[in-house]
């Protein structure tokens, strides 16, 4: 999968924004101080995330953004999609003319990784992410997202 700064960057400024979500909105530049991102990106961000009713903003002094819906029911996944960014794991982008115009024969695999990794984002809200991000502030382990045991290192790689 490539997930790109864009993902991580829109999804990272989310965090911030839904764990200081309150009666106030949040500025870009409070998010970008603390998040160490560009401002100007942000700005880029925030307008798709806008068009997609991710977030809501308020224009002048005292303006910002806030959370366009509860953050229960926004997805890791809605994120992404809306600032643009690809979950395809595939070379031809989905399209199966991956080989020559044709499907390569490890097609199927990357487009079932796609599907796995799309369902896994959109069955995460923003909610668990942030209620898991103020469980390691506090100093109690946070709660794993993946349904999967860890393998050991010494497994994994065999």
């Amino acid at each position: 999968m490539r997930l790109t700064t864009k993902g991580r960057f829109a999804v990272t400024a989310m965090v911030d924004l839904a764990m200081r979500s309150g009666s106030d909105p949040i500025t870009l530049a409070s998010i970008s101080e603390r998040q160490k991102i560009s401002l100007s990106y942000l700005e880029q961000l925030f307008g798709k995330l806008r068009k997609h009713g991710i977030v809501e903003s308020v224009r002048g002094p005292g303006g910002g953004y806030y959370l366009g819906r509860p953050s229960v029911k926004i997805s890791i996944a809605d994120i992404i999609v809306a600032v643009d960014e690809p979950l395809d794991a595939t070379k031809c982008g989905g399209t199966a003319n991956c080989h020559d115009e044709r499907q390569c024969v490890t097609h199927d695999l990357w487009m079932g990784l796609n599907e796995t990794i799309y369902t896994h984002l959109a069955a995460v809200s923003l909610k668990q992410v942030v209620d898991g991000q103020k469980k390691s502030d506090t100093g109690v382990a946070p709660v794993t997202l993946s349904k999967r045991p860890a393998q050991s290192a010494a497994h994994s790689f065999k």
